[in-house]
């Protein structure tokens, strides 16, 4: 990855922060696009001390999710610094949260899983577009698999579900995904999702564990769940191995191809999803 840039959404913590370390050990250049600049300065820190790299290797930036103004400023300034960007993973996500809005009114899971990265791909498709060959990675989860598109309430004003928005938002990833390649075909930029498995991060801070039940919990999380390194592989395979050169509009798990529901590849529903997404989010073609 030697004179490569890429852009980690999410890098303060868990998968993001183990996907930039692995990116760096590399010889990567990471941009860490993070909503709390000063965790990110202190996983910028404890990067540099775990792998000995280099300090210009990891180029901490500022970028809310839940900020149309945030992603349109993080933007304008890395088409202004960066002369090119090989790699952008949209990694960062929000877990079963209580119904909460963003800045400009969406249901917080739906509206910092795919929306920000919806208009964060948007924003950069040119720079990513000059740089070819150059790589879109999308951070999915199986809990798609649960998740439904529901026009008639995208942004749970009807209702709300936690664990339902947070399927439907990561549904909502891989078919962003499958439109997405389809508008690319022959740009020389790839897009490739994943699901990364169940990794032990602070993603869950939500999901309540009974008091005396949390010792059990942590216990059986350290024996069953990953290990944010070894949840972040896949991503750092999509991102770097010449394995997936020109590889397109998939799914992986544990670094290989999956065949996903047919719901998450549908083309009418990509499509109109991403119609009315381009509207949500104020894109104007």
């Amino acid at each position: 990855m030697n004179g490569k840039t890429v852009i980690v959404t999410g890098a303060s913590s868990g998968i993001g922060k183990a996907t930039a370390a692995a990116i760096v050990k590399l010889q990567g250049r990471v941009i860490m696009a993070c909503r709390s600049v000063s965790r990110a300065q202190e996983a910028a820190r404890d990067i540099r001390r775990e792998t000995g790299a280099d300090g210009s290797l990891l180029v901490v930036k500022q970028l809310d999710l839940a900020s149309l103004t945030s992603i349109h400023d993080f933007c304008r300034d890395v088409i202004k610094e960066e002369p090119r960007l090989d790699v952008l993973i949209n990694n960062a996500g929000v877990y079963q949260c209580p119904y909460t809005r963003t800045e400009d009114g969406f249901e917080m899971q739906f509206g910092v899983n795919h929306l920000g990265h919806f208009l964060l791909t948007h924003l950069l498709l040119d720079l990513l577009k000059q740089s070819v060959p150059s790589r879109v990675v999308v951070v999915s989860s199986k809990l798609y698999k649960h998740g439904h598109i529901n026009f008639e309430d995208l942004n749970s004003e009807q209702s709300y579900d936690k664990a339902f928005a947070y399927s439907r938002s990561k549904l909502a990833n891989l078919l962003f995904t499958c439109e997405l390649a389809r508008r690319l075909e022959g740009t020389g930029v790839t897009v490739n999702a994943l699901t990364p498995g169940i990794v032990r991060t602070n993603l869950g801070r939500h999901v309540h564990v009974p008091m005396l039940a949390k010792p059990l919990f942590n216990l059986l999380s350290w024996a069953v769940f990953k290990s944010p390194q070894d949840g972040a592989q896949t991503s750092v395979h999509l991102a770097c191995s010449s394995d997936v050169d020109g590889v397109h509009g998939l799914c992986f798990a544990d670094c290989q191809p999956q065949i996903v529901l047919d719901k998450a590849t549908d083309q009418e529903v990509a499509g109109k999803l991403w119609d009315i997404s381009e509207i949500m989010v104020g894109i104007t073609t």
